[in-house]
């Protein structure tokens, strides 16, 4: 009984998590914040960028480093992640 619990379990745990879940820019709330427009179309100027960037945690600085070097994930979020490398990543 036990072990169809854990089984359970495991599935249960395995179909929450999904892949959008990967994706940084998906589950960041701050992320309108990098953005002039509620459509979040219009990138901040540079200086409007960095403070955006730097108040957001070590932890999401460097998922989101990670993210833009991802080819895949750079692609979507091109115009955001050129502004990545001028910061120094997620120093």
């Amino acid at each position: 009984m036990r072990r169809q619990l854990v089984c359970v379990a495991a599935l249960a745990i395995s179909f929450g998590a999904s892949p959008a879940s990967a994706d940084p820019f998906s589950d960041l709330a701050a992320l309108p914040t990098f953005y002039t427009d509620a459509t979040m179309k219009t990138m901040k100027p540079m200086a409007g960028f960095k403070k955006a960037w730097f108040a957001l945690s070590k932890h999401h600085r460097v998922k989101m480093t990670k993210a833009c070097n991802d080819p895949a994930m750079s692609k979507r979020h091109a115009q955001f992640c050129a502004n990545v490398p001028a910061l120094g990543g997620a120093d």
